[in-house]
């Protein structure tokens, strides 16, 4: 299995490989060789700032000489008028890392700006909220990175790292009780150490779960506020608990005052407006 800075670098060089082609000709043409210069990167929106230490990455992977000088780091708030940074190196390697390197920072920073308005809705309660695998194909590491930065909480990164026994597979596996069952044979017959977690749809369905037993945390999918506190009291501490579906920035606090432990919410990512910024010559 790749590592995540072996997946982010992949990332990379596929982001070069469609922008850069055999090479950024109007910079060629326009700009001598030699040429030394100096950007800096300016926010024009108010926000959470995400993405510094990739943008580090992507420009020493076009030329390992630029210098940067960091003056806000990640997870700071900031400002329009802002200067996050500076880097300072040949001018044809500015200007070809720019438009990469802020596609990426504009992304994770509104992620991160997002994923902030989410978990202030719930302060004061012990609720997290939680991302999902509603992700941008290739850049699910560093939007996951980008929810941790935000204040947020990461859940499984794939398919891999947890067990999520949602409605299909009961549906397709004969029930609740026997998709449990298979989850946890299969774990101890291949040495996997993993969190097992249901999928729930009433208040029935929990109340099976947890007389099966064998999970450790349990989904009300798109149960109401309501419901959920009454799932919330059924469960009564035994195992984790989230609530999932239906679930917008306006409902949100309902439902971490129903007492759940986790919200997962897909517009972390998957809704999400890039932070405006720009990478300008000085």
């Amino acid at each position: 299995m790749k590592t995540k800075e072996e997946l982010i670098d992949q990332l990379l060089d596929l982001a070069f490989a469609e922008d850069l082609g055999d090479g950024d000709h109007t910079t060629y043409s326009t700009i001598p060789a030699d040429a030394m210069g100096r950007s800096r990167l300016i926010i024009k929106e108010d926000g959470i700032l995400a993405g510094v230490d990739v943008a580090e990455k992507v420009l020493h992977k076009v030329d390992p000489s630029i210098k940067m000088e960091i003056f806000i780091k990640d997870g700071a708030e900031v400002k329009k008028g802002d200067v996050a940074f500076t880097a300072e190196g040949p001018v044809r390697a500015l200007l070809i890392a720019e438009r990469t390197m802020l596609n990426i920072m504009q992304r994770m920073s509104g992620v991160a700006t997002m994923t902030r308005k989410y978990q202030d809705e719930l302060k004061g309660l012990h609720t997290r909220v939680l991302d999902t695998r509603k992700t941008t194909p290739g850049m699910r590491m560093l939007e996951k990175e980008a929810v941790k930065i935000g204040g947020g909480t990461n859940h499984r990164i794939g398919l891999f790292d947890m067990i999520l026994i949602k409605d299909n597979h009961i549906d397709f596996a004969g029930g609740i009780e026997k998709a449990i069952q298979r989850a946890n044979d299969y774990c101890r017959e291949n040495g996997k150490d993993l969190k097992v977690e249901v999928e729930v749809r009433s208040l029935d369905d929990i109340r099976r779960v947890l007389a099966h037993g064998g999970v450790d945390r349990i989904m009300f999918d798109n149960f109401t506020p309501d419901l959920t506190k009454e799932a919330v009291a059924l469960v009564d501490g035994k195992v984790e608990t989230e609530s999932s579906g239906g679930i917008t920035l306006e409902n949100l606090r309902e439902y971490g005052e129903a007492g759940v432990d986790f919200i997962s919410v897909g517009a972390l990512t998957h809704s999400v407006k890039g932070l405006d910024m720009s990478f300008k010559a000085f």
